[in-house]
């Protein structure tokens, strides 16, 4: 895509003189201009809705996770003074320190900071200068939404947009106030700048940020290449049974639900970080769902659709092929959500179908939905219902950049400092590059999940929601559970995770690990 947007001669030629010639500027205006419009374009139709021209661009739809609107809130006239003398007592020692000569003093906040990780912004007074004011402005933004008049939830909102807006002003995310794009662009001859207008006009074109060199990876060849093939296949799903590679194999097989808004392979991704690959090494028959990235005849699939097509017809044909009378299963994420519901279902079923169960941070008790919890309401999910029950589609990409936001300067603005302002392409990296592979969900079934689950958290009481026919009650789910939570989980946090052991009626075993919702579970033992 690159390529044929920017012929590699014309950035060869900047390179190679020591300075960017006046002739020069003409085209590097142009690139500038080139991107700015196709942002503005994808920005636009995102905003208006203009769904045709948003699908055909890749970017989002209305009918997902959309902040909700924010409600007024107060502060105490007394605690505002307070508050903002404060601020200028700061940042009037930090001036007359600079005016003195003796420079900003050292900025504990800012160590291990990787935005601020430059020399350039302790060494020179104009770059510390910038940083020091924007770390004390940051603290005083901070300070006031802190002293905010509102309910807990309203006041975590307040908090999420005052980091998003803290992150997007950091003196790092702009060219003019970044030491490190500004020398690279001077050593560069201005080829950097130019190849970061290529970069954001290839990101505006594909309506999202690249967080990785996806040219480094493709399915089959050096992602999801544990040998297997399809054995069953209906209108959602596609079940993957692997090819064995020891001598004898155990008599139950093991089944994996993943994740129905990524792609299958997050198990199965190199050869060297391969969950999947490890279980058949170790003399599994392994089953995996692959779940369908739902097109617009499918829109109206319903949470019991997922059910039924989905994790029951998977155990049936795993038990089925492998002529085992149970088997063991794995749910990661939002699929060991799945999974648990279907274990619910055969439970009231009287059909044990199931031996045992691992469930990877996995949350079954909504009560804290963590940071994602910000963009979830009623009054958001009201506004959207007519569409979604229609069968709108949620789209993959929509929630890729939600739960990018409740990480901004890692999944967000590190891109864009290193994409456009130094004109870098990131690094191959294959977890971002599954992270990016999303898959749409249909409306009904995202309606149900958002409302049962996180609004009203309903799944932790015995039956108070009725699936594929069934009453559910989690208590009556008898197998051994396996349930693995990760500390710096921003998506499933580790405590709701731990709430699994009260719901469940069998022997759990409950395991805490580092890292966070996908390092954390893709962990070989050889690391």
């Amino acid at each position: 895509m690159r390529d044929e947007m920017r012929k590699p001669e014309k950035i060869e030629a900047i390179r190679a003189k020591p300075g960017v010639q006046a002739t020069q500027w003409p085209e590097l205006a142009e690139e500038w201009q080139t991107a700015g419009r196709e942002w503005a374009s994808w920005w636009s139709s995102a905003v208006t809705g203009d769904s045709a021209d948003a699908a055909r661009r890749g970017s989002v739809v209305d009918t997902g996770l959309v902040l909700p609107a924010l409600p007024m809130a107060w502060i105490q006239p007394e605690a505002l003074a307070d508050i903002t003398w404060r601020y200028r007592q700061r940042f009037e020692a930090l001036w007359s320190r600079i005016v003195d000569g003796a420079g900003p003093l050292s900025d504990p906040e800012a160590e291990g900071d990787r935005r601020f990780a430059a020399k350039a912004w302790c060494e020179q007074p104009y770059f510390a200068l910038l940083k020091s004011a924007y770390l004390l402005y940051s603290d005083y933004v901070r300070e006031l939404t802190d002293q905010a008049q509102a309910d807990p939830d309203t006041k975590k909102r307040l908090a999420f947009v005052a980091d998003q807006y803290i992150n997007a002003i950091a003196p790092s995310n702009y060219l003019a106030t970044n030491p490190d794009a500004l020398r690279l662009a001077l050593d560069s001859g201005g080829a950097s700048i130019v190849q970061g207008a290529s970069n954001l006009i290839a990101d505006a074109q594909r309506g999202r940020i690249a967080m990785t060199d996806e040219t480094a990876f493709e399915v089959g060849r050096n992602l999801a290449t544990t040998p297997g093939s399809v054995v069953f296949k209906n209108e959602l799903i596609e079940l993957i049974q692997y090819a064995p590679t020891t001598p004898t194999v155990f008599r139950r097989p093991l089944l994996i639900v993943p994740p129905c808004i990524n792609k299958y392979y997050i198990l199965d991704l190199g050869p060297e970080n391969s969950f999947v690959r490890y279980a058949v090494a170790q003399g599994h028959t392994v089953f995996m769902i692959s779940w369908r990235n739902i097109p617009a005849e499918l829109g109206n699939l319903t949470w019991d659709n997922y059910l039924e097509r989905g994790a029951l017809a998977a155990i049936d044909v795993a038990r089925e092929i492998a002529s085992s009378k149970t088997i063991n299963t794995v749910g990661f994420c939002v699929g060991g959500t799945l999974l648990a519901c279907a274990l619910a279902v055969l439970a009231a079923r009287h059909t044990p179908h199931v031996a045992s169960a691992t469930l990877l941070t996995t949350m079954l008790d909504f009560a804290d939905p963590g940071d994602i919890g910000v963009y979830i309401s009623r009054d958001s999910l009201a506004a959207r219902e007519r569409a979604l029950l229609a069968g709108a589609r949620i789209q993959g990409s929509e929630l890729a950049s939600a739960f990018a936001s409740l990480r901004p300067n890692e999944l967000v603005w590190n891109y864009v400092v290193g994409n456009y302002l130094k004109g870098q392409t990131p690094p191959a990296f294959d977890l971002l590059y599954w992270n990016s592979d999303s898959a749409n969900l249909p409306g009904p079934m995202y309606f149900s999940y958002v409302r049962d689950m996180y609004l009203n958290n309903r799944l932790r009481e015995s039956g108070a929601l009725t699936m594929s026919g069934q009453a559910i009650d989690l208590r009556r789910i008898s197998v051994p559970t396996y349930v693995l939570a990760t500390r710096d989980d921003h998506i499933v946090p580790w405590r709701s995770a731990y709430k699994t052991i009260g719901l469940l009626g069998g022997d759990l075993t409950f395991v805490l690990g580092a890292s966070g919702h996908i390092a954390g579970v893709v962990n070989p033992p050889q690391k």
